[in-house]
C-alpha cells in the first residue's frame, strides 16, 4: 500500500514537472502582469497579438500574454529553426565566484541580455509588428526564467540538473526541477491568491531593478539558500554529493522564497511592458557588471 502511495504521488507530481516553469509558474507570471499593466498597454498588447500568425509558428499559439509566456519553450520541438535562442533561457554563474552579468554570455546570448535587448525591440515601433510580438514573447518569458534561482546560481551542475533530489517522499527528480516545477507549484497555488492587482505599497516593495539585477538576486539565492539548504553545508567550502533528499522543514522554508520570486517576476514584467508601450524610445542603459 505505501509503495501505492507513493506512485500516486509521483503520478499527480508528473504534469508539474513536464511543464515546470514552462509552463504553470511562467503563466501566472503574465496573469500578475496583465492584472497590473496600465490599460493602455494591455489594449497594445492585445492589438500586437494579431501578428500571430505572422511568427508561422502553429504548434506554438500566441494568442494571450499567458501564451507568449511559454512560447520561447514551446520552440524547443524545433531545434533547426530555433536552436540558437536556446541559451538564452539561462546565465548559470558559479556561486563560487563572484556575480558578473558580462560572464558567460558571449554575444548576449543569455538570459539577463537577452531581457533587455528584447524590451528595446518591443519598444521600437518602426519594427514591424511580427518582430516586436517575437521579442514581447522572449522578453516576458525571460524575464520569469531569471527569477528562478538555478537559472542563475551554479554548482558545477548545470544549475542543479545533475544533482539528483527527492521531493519529500518522491525519489528520482533533481534539484533544478524540483524548484522549477512542484515547488513553484506549490507555492503559487491556494490562498491568498497571487493574481491580483498589487498597491503601490507593494510593487515598491517587490517590483524594481534590472535585469542584471534580477539575476545576482537569483544567484546570491542558489549560494545562500538552495544549495545549502539542501545539501545542509557551506557550498562553498568544498565538492557537494551528487544526492539528496529535500526534506518537509526544507520544502516548507523554500515555499515563500520561491512565490516571492513569482511575485517579483510578475510585477517586474509588467513595468517592463509599460516601459515598453510608452510612448518616445527607451532611454539608455548602462550594463551592469
Amino acid at each position: 500500500m505505501r509503495f501505492v502511495a507513493i506512485l500516486a504521488v509521483v503520478l499527480a507530481l508528473l504534469p508539474a514537472q513536464a511543464k515546470a516553469w514552462g509552463y504553470y509558474a511562467h503563466t501566472v507570471t503574465a496573469e500578475i502582469a496583465e492584472a497590473n499593466v496600465e490599460p493602455e498597454t494591455r489594449a497594445k498588447i492585445e492589438r500586437l497579438l494579431r501578428a500571430s500568425p505572422q511568427l508561422g509558428t502553429p504548434d506554438c499559439p500566441l494568442a494571450s500574454l499567458e501564451d507568449a509566456s511559454v512560447w520561447p519553450d514551446c520552440l524547443r520541438g524545433a531545434y533547426w529553426r530555433w536552436g540558437y535562442t536556446f541559451a538564452w533561457h539561462y546565465q548559470t554563474e558559479p556561486i563560487t565566484e563572484e556575480y558578473s552579468a558580462r560572464k558567460n554570455c558571449s554575444g548576449g546570448a543569455c538570459v539577463s541580455a537577452q531581457v533587455e535587448r528584447n524590451q528595446r525591440i518591443l519598444a521600437d515601433e518602426s519594427l514591424p509588428d511580427n518582430v516586436r510580438l517575437e521579442a514581447l514573447a522572449f522578453m516576458v518569458h525571460f524575464i520569469g526564467d531569471i527569477h528562478m534561482p538555478l537559472h542563475s546560481g551554479d554548482k558545477d551542475d548545470r544549475g542543479g540538473n545533475d544533482r539528483t533530489a527527492a521531493y519529500g517522499i518522491v525519489p528520482g527528480l533533481n534539484l533544478h526541477w524540483v524548484w522549477d516545477g512542484p515547488l513553484a507549484e506549490r507555492a503559487i497555488s491556494g490562498n491568498p491568491p497571487v493574481v491580483r492587482r498589487y498597491s503601490a505599497a507593494e510593487r515598491a516593495e517587490l517590483a524594481g531593478g534590472r535585469a542584471a539585477d534580477w539575476g545576482r538576486e537569483s544567484w546570491q539565492l542558489s549560494r545562500d539558500f538552495v544549495y545549502p539548504q539542501a545539501f545542509g553545508c557551506d557550498p562553498c567550502d568544498g565538492e557537494l554529493p551528487d544526492e539528496t533528499v529535500l526534506s518537509q522543514d526544507v520544502l516548507d522554508r523554500s515555499i515563500p522564497i520561491a512565490r516571492r520570486r513569482v511575485l517579483q517576476a510578475g510585477l517586474r514584467m509588467a513595468e517592463y511592458l509599460d516601459e515598453a508601450f510608452a510612448p518616445g524610445p527607451l532611454p539608455e542603459q548602462e550594463r551592469d557588471s
